[in-house]
């Protein structure tokens, strides 16, 4: 093996090992909604993730989540959340409400349909 092909092999784990830090195992940082309104609300913009990917509310109060989707990737064409049989189709470059009412507090996932972009929200 040449010193070119190791470099390579070298280059494309360190690549790979980035990806996968970057998508499942770096730190998110949790962003608390003010709940003293009726609603609940949070802005999500989608563009190659969702940011804020971790929400906190409150249980009982009405949520509504503004998802503004900046880009035209297939991939963020949907949001879906499984536990709470909900999903949007996310037209670009626009606001798309999706209002959700979560009595029982615990983590509800939310991910695109392909499963690439992933979110939780806490509800305490």
């Amino acid at each position: 093996m040449t010193a070119d092909q190791i470099f390579v092999i070298i280059a494309g784990l360190a690549a790979a090992a980035w990806v996968a830090w970057y998508f499942w195992f770096s730190e998110k940082k949790a962003v608390k909604i003010d709940s003293t309104g009726a609603i609940q609300e949070a802005v999500i913009k989608v563009k190659g993730g969702y940011t804020p990917d971790l929400l906190i509310f409150q249980a009982g109060k009405p949520i509504k989540l503004n998802f503004i989707r900046e880009e035209t990737a297939a991939c963020s064409e949907e949001v879906i959340f499984d536990n709470l049989g909900v999903k949007a189709t996310l037209t670009p470059y626009k606001t798309i409400p999706v209002e959700l009412n979560i009595d029982k507090p615990g983590e509800y996932d939310f991910h695109c349909a392909m499963g690439m972009l992933r979110g939780k929200l806490i509800v305490e």
